[in-house]
């Protein structure tokens, strides 16, 4: 679990120190890969997740009304952190860090992303790029913030409370679909089509287009399931038993990767000012509480991830413990619990623009900071 609130700006100095300086910090036995704990905790989230199916579906239909009405908002809250824990299993197989065998790794995230209808090697190749460009402005992936004359004419019929909880709804509902199939939030192309789902989309290289092609059809072969599924037990079993679990897998996905990314003490940077370290140290680790645990801590291990993503998630909170010396003030961590977090980011982070605090000579116009207000 986090503790200590940063409450200062992350430097946008070169650091001090350096990526081998970090990882001399950390033990070696951080890096090793075990198949045998890899496969161990992918077992126990699907046994927690058959589990709760099978209390569902075989014990609520005897519940008098009053009790269902708890009984199913309790399992759907289970059930959806137990998709995201296998969700993070499969990012894991993306970074190559569930086994030492990529041919594994990639079948493993493959199956599990499909089934959660996910396109792994379009995510994997995606995610990967976000990693290369991390708060970069221009040639990050995802979560790119606006600059001033960027944000849409809209933005000030949605800026107040009512305004914002539709905002939060918008985006916790339809923000991962939509980023899938439009790119919503993630890096402009202006030579294509960009979406998650199209195998000469210009987020692709020519290398990577027949996976494109199989994520599809894995997706489309776990949408055929639930179709088969529905067919047999209706189509409101389904939404019950997988598509409200899902729908809140996606939303506290999209809240856990905005927060890691968006902070008032989070620098952005263009070309003139960015480099690989500073990018990879402008993110901040989150405490979840008791769902730290449960997804499996990619919460509050974030910033670790960024530097050393092949790092498995079972080592990742010994790795982070054993950084936070070497970086120092450079490392971010904000214990705010997450929904008041996520509605104090939406309110506050509205745009960025170019560092105008500090003397002369700490002014930097290639380091971009959030405004809150127009």
């Amino acid at each position: 679990m986090v503790s200590n609130t940063t409450i200062k700006r992350t430097p946008t100095s070169k650091p001090p120190f350096t990526l081998s300086d970090v990882k001399k910090a950390i033990p070696p036995h951080c890096f090793q890969r075990s198949l045998l704990k890899s496969f161990t905790y992918l077992a126990y989230d699907l046994t927690v997740i058959t589990i709760l199916y099978h209390i569902a579906t075989s014990y609520f239909h005897l519940l008098p009304n009053p009790l269902s009405y708890v009984a199913w908002p309790l399992y759907w809250a289970a059930q959806g952190s137990h998709f995201i824990a296998v969700w993070v299993i499969a990012h894991e197989c993306g970074h190559h860090a569930f086994s030492d065998y990529q041919w594994l790794d990639d079948a493993v995230g493959f199956v599990l992303h499909s089934l959660l209808l996910a396109p792994y090697f379009s995510w994997k190749h995606s995610h990967r790029r976000h990693h290369a460009n991390a708060a970069s402005i221009e040639r990050d992936e995802n979560y790119i913030p606006k600059k001033k004359d960027e944000v849409n004419w809209h933005f000030k019929y949605l800026d107040n409370p009512p305004g914002h909880v539709f905002y939060i709804f918008f985006t916790l509902t339809l923000g991962w679909p939509l980023y899938l199939l439009v790119n919503i939030s993630g890096r402009k192309y202006d030579d294509g089509f960009a979406s998650h789902l199209y195998p000469f989309s210009p987020i692709y290289n020519d290398r990577e287009r027949f996976g494109i092609v199989l994520s599809v059809a894995g997706m489309l072969a776990t949408w055929f399931g639930l179709y088969k599924l529905a067919m047999v037990n209706g189509f409101g079993w389904v939404v019950c038993v997988y598509g409200v679990p899902l729908i809140l897998q996606n939303a506290m996905l999209i809240t856990i990767t905005y927060l890691h990314h968006t902070h008032l003490n989070l620098p952005h940077y263009d070309s003139s000012e960015w480099d690989w370290m500073r990018g990879a140290l402008a993110t901040v680790d989150r405490d979840y509480g008791i769902l730290n645990k449960v997804m499996h801590n990619i919460t509050d291990t974030h910033v670790a991830h960024h530097l050393f993503s092949m790092i498995p998630h079972y080592h990742a909170m010994e790795a982070t413990n054993a950084i936070k010396p070497v970086l120092g003030e450079y490392y971010q961590v904000d214990t705010t619990p997450f929904l008041k977090a996520l509605w104090r980011e939406t309110k506050d982070c509205v745009y960025v623009e170019a560092d105008d605090e500090g003397s002369d000579r700490e002014k930097k116009g290639g380091v971009f900071w959030f405004k809150t207000k127009l």
